[in-house]
């Protein structure tokens, strides 16, 4: 059975993140980053200042987003 993923953070940054990811991965949710692409043209003047979507299954959300309101 395939779980519904949910969005728990936009990062400015790729750093970014990886930063969340890490924190949540460490606590035993499982992520995904989602990188959005807003215009083909800001992807070739900054690549890596696009904003990331933060996703984790539905029901690791709120304990997801009260790990990083803490940190």
């Amino acid at each position: 059975m395939k779980h519904k993923m949910v969005e728990v953070y936009s990062a400015n940054s790729d750093a970014e993140a990886h930063v969340i990811k890490g924190l949540l991965e460490s606590s035993g949710i499982t992520c995904v980053l989602q990188p959005q692409t807003i215009s083909s043209l800001q992807n070739i003047l900054v690549p890596s200042m696009g904003v990331v979507n933060v996703l984790v299954p539905a029901e690791s959300a709120d304990e997801a987003r009260k790990l990083i309101e803490a940190d």
